[in-house]
């Protein structure tokens, strides 16, 4: 019975995060709160709690983090969601989550106006991003390293870091990722400038 009960915990903990992160990518969409995603994906984290699933509570953590974050706009909330969660994502070597974190981590800091921060965070992302071969997640990492590098006044490094990522995002077909670079690099021109 014990076996059966833990079994049927951890369908529940996987429910319950798949049908938050649903949810999520409706209100993506929607742009409405849906106040069931975080009841679900806060029971997600207490069921792989109870568990001793560290990959799991790591990756429902991620997602309460981002109810705050996305949706409610509290990073004071979210930043310790997401250190946890990296956290207990580097105990397991989930290098996904440990990415995600980092970059909702470097989000908080660039909207603080934390610089220096959020381009630590971006850039470690992007470095795990890239052993894992995500590419079109590294591109949308460097869109970020784009905007900072020029509050920076780090103009060069923005313009280099644009060319990379077009070509980034380009290689893997990320499309949505593409038009937020030209978007960041039309940003960076000055009236002189000629359009490359």
């Amino acid at each position: 019975m014990p076996a059966a009960e833990r079994e049927l915990d951890k369908v529940e903990a996987d429910l319950a995060l798949a049908r938050g992160r649903i949810l999520h990518a409706r209100f993506l969409e929607e742009r409405r709160e849906d106040p069931r995603e975080l009841a679900l994906v806060d029971r997600a984290v207490r069921l792989y709690r109870a568990l001793g699933d560290v990959a799991g509570e790591a990756e429902a953590l991620f997602w309460v983090g981002c109810v705050h974050q996305v949706i409610r706009g509290d990073a004071e909330a979210a930043i310790p969601l997401f250190e946890q969660s990296r956290n207990l994502a580097l105990q397991v070597g989930d290098l996904g989550i440990q990415a995600e974190a980092l970059r909702h981590l470097g989000i908080a800091d660039h909207a603080a106006g934390r610089l220096e921060g959020a381009r630590e965070h971006l850039e470690e992302s992007v470095r795990l991003r890239r052993r894992m071969g995500f590419w079109a997640g590294v591109a949308a990492d460097q869109v970020g390293l784009i905007y900072i590098a020029a509050a920076q006044g780090r103009l060069d490094d923005a313009l280099a870091l644009a060319e990379e990522a077009r070509a980034t995002a380009g290689a893997c077909g990320a499309e949505r990722i593409a038009r937020q670079i030209e978007e960041a690099r039309a940003r960076l021109r000055t009236p002189g400038d000629e359009d490359t």
